[in-house]
């Protein structure tokens, strides 16, 4: 999804990520995209171009990170009020390597409060690169407003 674009609901997307997504320049600036998101769980990919590879020639882990942290954001904002990280970790298991396909998969473990914790484990194909947990607050609305 590119910034700009046209936002709608659509059954693989709820609206409030949709437009979240459409503001979302650090997402679309590494080529991020959302395959599905809905109800606690997104998919979103990125393939690894040659200027997000580090001096070791493999995929720089903060981009890893990235790519794990929209997947989580997509998910956690998929019920509808906005959504924000209060805290995250990853695991790196397996490098990326320039022109693979990474694929995230995140999905909410539990809930409580206004806080959830999302678990978002980014492949290569079935191999695991990585592993994120991702613990999220959900924001109060806005004084004066029902």
């Amino acid at each position: 999804m590119n910034p700009g674009s046209d936002v709608s609901e659509t059954p693989d997307m709820p609206a409030s990520v949709a437009t979240m997504m459409a503001e979302d320049r650090a997402s679309a600036s590494m080529g991020m995209t959302v395959d599905e998101a809905g109800k606690g769980r997104a998919v979103v990919r990125m393939r690894i171009g040659p200027e997000m590879v580090n001096g070791h020639a493999i995929a720089h882990g903060g981009l890893v990170f990235a790519l794990a942290d929209t997947a989580f954001a997509c998910a956690c904002n998929s019920f509808g009020p906005p959504t924000v990280a209060a805290a995250a970790e990853i695991v790196f298991v397996s490098p990326g390597r320039l022109d693979d396909e990474l694929v995230a998969e995140a999905k909410l473990r539990t809930q409580f409060g206004r806080t959830g914790i999302y678990d978002v484990t980014v492949r290569r194909g079935q191999e695991v690169v990585a592993e994120f947990r991702g613990r999220s607050h959900q924001l109060p609305e806005p004084r004066g407003r029902a």
